[in-house]
Protein backbone atom coordinates (compact mmCIF):
# COMPACT_ATOMS: atom_id res chain seq x y z
CA UNK A 1 0.00 0.00 0.00
CA UNK A 2 1.03 3.33 -0.78
CA UNK A 3 0.15 6.85 0.76
CA UNK A 4 0.18 10.09 -0.59
CA UNK A 5 -1.30 12.80 0.95
CA UNK A 6 -1.48 17.10 -0.16
CA UNK A 7 -2.96 19.60 1.72
CA UNK A 8 -4.21 23.22 1.07
CA UNK A 9 -5.46 25.77 2.72
CA UNK A 10 -8.19 27.80 0.41
CA UNK A 11 -9.40 31.23 1.39
CA UNK A 12 -13.40 30.53 0.56
CA UNK A 13 -15.75 28.49 3.00
CA UNK A 14 -15.58 25.01 3.51
CA UNK A 15 -19.03 24.57 2.08
CA UNK A 16 -18.49 26.13 -1.41
CA UNK A 17 -14.88 24.30 -1.77
CA UNK A 18 -16.89 21.15 -0.87
CA UNK A 19 -19.06 21.85 -3.12
CA UNK A 20 -16.92 22.10 -6.35
CA UNK A 21 -14.33 19.45 -5.05
CA UNK A 22 -17.65 16.80 -5.82
CA UNK A 23 -18.41 18.74 -8.49
CA UNK A 24 -17.38 15.66 -10.72
CA UNK A 25 -18.29 17.52 -14.23
CA UNK A 26 -15.86 20.32 -13.17
CA UNK A 27 -13.01 18.25 -12.17
CA UNK A 28 -11.65 19.25 -15.56
CA UNK A 29 -11.02 22.26 -14.47
CA UNK A 30 -8.46 21.97 -11.89
CA UNK A 31 -7.86 17.92 -12.16
CA UNK A 32 -5.03 18.36 -14.44
CA UNK A 33 -5.70 15.72 -17.18
CA UNK A 34 -8.83 14.28 -16.26
CA UNK A 35 -12.42 14.34 -17.17
CA UNK A 36 -15.52 12.67 -16.04
CA UNK A 37 -17.13 10.48 -18.13
CA UNK A 38 -20.15 8.99 -16.39
CA UNK A 39 -21.65 9.28 -12.92
CA UNK A 40 -24.11 6.61 -12.29
CA UNK A 41 -26.56 7.62 -9.61
CA UNK A 42 -26.82 10.70 -7.86
CA UNK A 43 -23.04 11.28 -7.73
CA UNK A 44 -23.48 12.26 -3.76
CA UNK A 45 -23.49 9.25 -2.07
CA UNK A 46 -22.35 6.17 -0.90
CA UNK A 47 -23.18 3.64 -3.63
CA UNK A 48 -22.97 5.42 -6.95
CA UNK A 49 -20.20 5.10 -9.48
CA UNK A 50 -17.69 7.56 -11.26
CA UNK A 51 -15.82 6.78 -14.57
CA UNK A 52 -13.11 9.46 -15.06
CA UNK A 53 -10.02 9.41 -17.80
CA UNK A 54 -7.08 10.49 -17.14
CA UNK A 55 -4.06 11.38 -19.71
CA UNK A 56 -3.59 13.66 -22.76
CA UNK A 57 -5.36 13.18 -25.62
CA UNK A 58 -6.20 9.99 -26.06
CA UNK A 59 -2.89 8.25 -24.03
CA UNK A 60 -4.39 7.61 -20.59
CA UNK A 61 -6.07 5.50 -18.26
CA UNK A 62 -9.59 4.85 -17.34
CA UNK A 63 -10.64 5.52 -13.56
CA UNK A 64 -13.32 3.79 -12.29
CA UNK A 65 -14.67 4.77 -8.68
CA UNK A 66 -17.23 3.64 -6.54
CA UNK A 67 -18.04 5.91 -3.70
CA UNK A 68 -17.97 4.51 -0.47
CA UNK A 69 -18.33 7.38 2.03
CA UNK A 70 -20.37 10.74 1.96
CA UNK A 71 -20.12 12.72 4.77
CA UNK A 72 -20.73 16.22 3.12
CA UNK A 73 -19.32 19.29 3.40
CA UNK A 74 -16.51 17.31 4.91
CA UNK A 75 -15.83 14.34 3.25
CA UNK A 76 -15.92 11.98 0.37
CA UNK A 77 -14.40 8.76 0.20
CA UNK A 78 -13.75 6.78 -3.28
CA UNK A 79 -12.56 2.74 -3.84
CA UNK A 80 -10.78 2.80 -7.06
CA UNK A 81 -11.63 -0.25 -8.78
CA UNK A 82 -9.95 0.15 -12.29
CA UNK A 83 -7.61 -2.13 -14.26
CA UNK A 84 -4.63 -0.02 -13.42
CA UNK A 85 -5.39 2.44 -10.37
CA UNK A 86 -6.75 0.68 -7.37
CA UNK A 87 -7.03 1.69 -4.02
CA UNK A 88 -8.95 4.60 -1.55
CA UNK A 89 -8.99 8.23 -2.65
CA UNK A 90 -10.13 10.64 0.13
CA UNK A 91 -11.25 14.48 -0.50
CA UNK A 92 -11.51 16.07 2.98
CA UNK A 93 -12.40 19.83 3.95
CA UNK A 94 -11.96 21.29 7.45
CA UNK A 95 -13.22 24.70 8.43
CA UNK A 96 -10.22 27.07 9.08
CA UNK A 97 -9.12 28.75 12.38
CA UNK A 98 -10.73 32.09 10.43
CA UNK A 99 -13.77 32.65 8.70
CA UNK A 100 -14.27 31.86 5.19
CA UNK A 101 -11.41 29.34 5.22
CA UNK A 102 -11.02 25.70 5.08
CA UNK A 103 -8.09 23.15 4.46
CA UNK A 104 -8.44 20.90 1.70
CA UNK A 105 -6.48 17.30 1.49
CA UNK A 106 -6.68 14.52 -0.65
CA UNK A 107 -5.30 11.94 -0.22
CA UNK A 108 -4.73 8.09 -1.99
CA UNK A 109 -3.98 5.12 -0.69
CA UNK A 110 -3.24 2.49 -3.71
CA UNK A 111 -2.85 -0.58 -3.92
CA UNK A 112 0.50 -1.30 -5.67
CA UNK A 113 0.88 -4.31 -7.94
CA UNK A 114 4.26 -6.12 -8.46
CA UNK A 115 5.58 -6.77 -5.52
CA UNK A 116 9.01 -5.21 -4.92
CA UNK A 117 8.98 -4.16 -9.00
CA UNK A 118 5.99 -2.12 -7.69
CA UNK A 119 7.13 -0.64 -4.81
CA UNK A 120 10.38 0.63 -6.43
CA UNK A 121 7.80 2.02 -9.40
CA UNK A 122 6.16 4.02 -6.47
CA UNK A 123 9.42 5.44 -4.84
CA UNK A 124 10.20 6.78 -8.27
CA UNK A 125 6.78 7.59 -9.41
CA UNK A 126 5.82 9.33 -5.99
CA UNK A 127 7.43 12.91 -6.52
CA UNK A 128 5.45 13.47 -10.11
CA UNK A 129 3.05 12.37 -8.49
CA UNK A 130 3.08 14.53 -5.71
CA UNK A 131 4.20 17.73 -7.74
CA UNK A 132 0.58 17.15 -9.79
CA UNK A 133 -1.74 16.90 -7.06
CA UNK A 134 -0.22 20.28 -5.83
CA UNK A 135 -0.66 21.52 -9.07
CA UNK A 136 -4.12 20.44 -9.45
CA UNK A 137 -4.71 21.67 -5.49
CA UNK A 138 -3.18 24.76 -6.38
CA UNK A 139 -5.40 25.08 -10.04
CA UNK A 140 -8.72 24.36 -7.14
CA UNK A 141 -7.97 27.26 -4.68
CA UNK A 142 -7.89 29.59 -7.58
CA UNK A 143 -10.80 28.24 -8.87
CA UNK A 144 -12.79 27.99 -5.56
CA UNK A 145 -11.66 31.78 -5.10
CA UNK A 146 -12.47 32.75 -8.64
CA UNK A 147 -16.02 31.34 -7.82
CA UNK A 148 -16.22 33.07 -4.25
CA UNK A 149 -15.65 36.25 -5.60
CA UNK A 150 -18.45 35.83 -8.39
CA UNK A 151 -20.54 35.17 -5.89
CA UNK A 152 -20.03 37.93 -3.82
Amino acid sequence: MAELTVTRRVRVPAELAWSLLVDWSRQREWMVGTRVWVVRGDGASAGSQVVAFTGVGDVGFVDTMDITEWRPPLRCQVRHTGRLVRGTGVFQVRPGSQDNTCVVSWTELLDLPLGRLGELGWRLLRPALAAGVRLCLRRFEALAEAQAGNAR
